[in-house]
């Protein structure tokens, strides 16, 4: 008795189909299929796809461009696409892995898995046709000049773009996942107040006892340790997740940009509880947050006092304001381009040309000496030269970024609080 052999498929009849360009292109629509979800079909709580338009269909322009010329190109530039595509994709599937490792897969993160899949797909297809395409028929002089001007191109294509571009995505998509656990002095009550732009944003409050009330920024999670020092010595605290962190809606963005927003509404909660005084709210900001609060207090009177402690600059604007034109544009220019297309919105003004407008809010300038590698001491110099009365500065010595409390605690103590009781109390 005999038994018909199962019919398979031979190895030439599924290359047919399955050819490199085929799966290239597969790969690429993954991508495309999660840059759609992320900025239209999924988006964070709070956003809709209206929030995306530029950015979004900006990136599924380039990603629909590259499919449709990978198909028409010769096979040096289908390397060139396929290793650039594939880079993106495996960047955009990056923020899948940071929340399945800081909380759980959720809405979009799962087509981010198969972004990360067709990423690696096209990485290994830019490599072999890079391979296979090479020319070999050539002297072995014109061979080696070729090769080395292919790699001077790519050893300056990391710096100038690849790098830049990943730290505008990175920091544009990922953020604190989890709210911590309040450490505070005194135990807080759970508030929430929502942006001029519809965001509710989550936080804790701590009443005042000595009836002035200090907003510490950003986060619920490294304002802590300033937290117990205002709240030994009277003063009432506001800590909240910023937009796109912890509890709050929105889209993250470490740079900070549309962040002075969520200041705003934090101050007019504050103004609209009867517990607080309105003529005596002030803010403490670190790093970002201190430039966000540059932002806010130049365009509000809700403040009457502020810290601001290891401010330099959250977009190119800062850069060449800080280190002049030419090394402003090479030591960051890509990534201010990158972060507004990742989040369709504009950088902020630069922070020197607010700092006039601060007053007669009063303004502390901390930063540390060493602070981002000796980096902090000319922007907070020139912030402080244009800022109008009252001012004051401080230079942590041997201090690192926003370090001071740490650093001289005592002295740190000292000089804040003394700074908020003149001006608040």
């Amino acid at each position: 008795m005999s038994v018909a052999a199962a019919h398979f498929p031979s190895r030439s009849a599924v290359s047919r189909y399955v050819t490199e360009r085929s799966l290239a292109l597969a790969s690429i629509g993954l991508v495309g299929l999660h840059v759609v979800d992320d900025n239209f079909l999924q988006p964070e709580p709070g956003m809709t796809a209206v929030d995306h338009l530029p950015g979004g269909l900006t990136l599924v322009a380039l990603i629909a461009a590259g499919g449709w010329a990978y198909r028409r190109v010769r096979p040096g530039a289908r390397a060139a696409l396929a290793l650039l595509l594939g880079f993106f994709g495996v960047l955009a599937g990056t923020e899948s892995v940071y929340y399945s490792v800081a909380a759980t897969p959720t809405g979009d993160d799962f087509t981010g898995f198969l972004s990360l899949a067709g990423g690696f797909v096209l990485l290994g297809i830019g490599i072999r046709t890079l391979w296979r395409s090479r020319r070999t028929d050539d002297s072995l002089r014109r061979r080696y000049l070729r090769r080395g001007v292919v790699l001077a191109g790519v050893v300056v294509l990391i710096p100038l773009f690849l790098l830049p571009v990943s730290i505008g995505y990175v920091l544009t998509h990922t953020a604190r996942a989890g709210v911590p656990t309040p450490h505070l002095g005194a135990t807080p009550e759970n508030v929430s107040f929502t942006t001029s732009d519809g965001l509710r944003l989550q936080g804790w409050f701590i009443p005042s006892r000595n009836g002035a009330t200090v907003i510490a920024f950003p986060g619920r999670s490294g304002p802590q340790k300033h937290t117990r020092m205002l709240v030994k010595h009277g003063y009432g605290v506001l800590l909240f997740d910023r937009r796109g962190e912890g509890a709050s809606e929105g889209d993250p963005n470490i740079f900070g940009w549309a962040g002075d927003r969520d200041l705003h509404a934090a101050a007019k909660y504050l103004q609209s509880r009867p517990d607080v005084d309105p003529d005596r709210i002030g803010g403490i900001g670190f790093s970002v947050g201190g430039e966000m609060l540059i932002h806010a207090a130049a365009h509000s009177d809700a403040f009457k006092a502020i810290v601001s402690e290891g401010a330099s600059g959250q977009s190119i604007r800062d850069d060449i304001e800080n280190v002049g034109l030419v090394d402003g544009i090479l030591s960051g220019g890509a990534i201010t381009p990158a972060t507004a297309l990742f989040t369709s919105t504009l950088p902020p003004s630069s922070l020197k040309s607010e700092i006039a407008k601060i007053a007669p809010t009063a303004a502390f300038f901390i930063y540390g000496e060493h602070g981002q590698g000796g980096t902090e001491t000319k922007p907070n110099r020139a912030f402080y030269a244009a800022a109008g009365e009252p001012k004051q500065i401080w230079e942590v010595p041997n201090g690192q970024h926003i370090a001071g409390i740490t650093t001289e605690p005592a002295e740190y103590e000292r000089r804040v609080i003394g700074f908020f009781d003149r001006e608040l109390r």
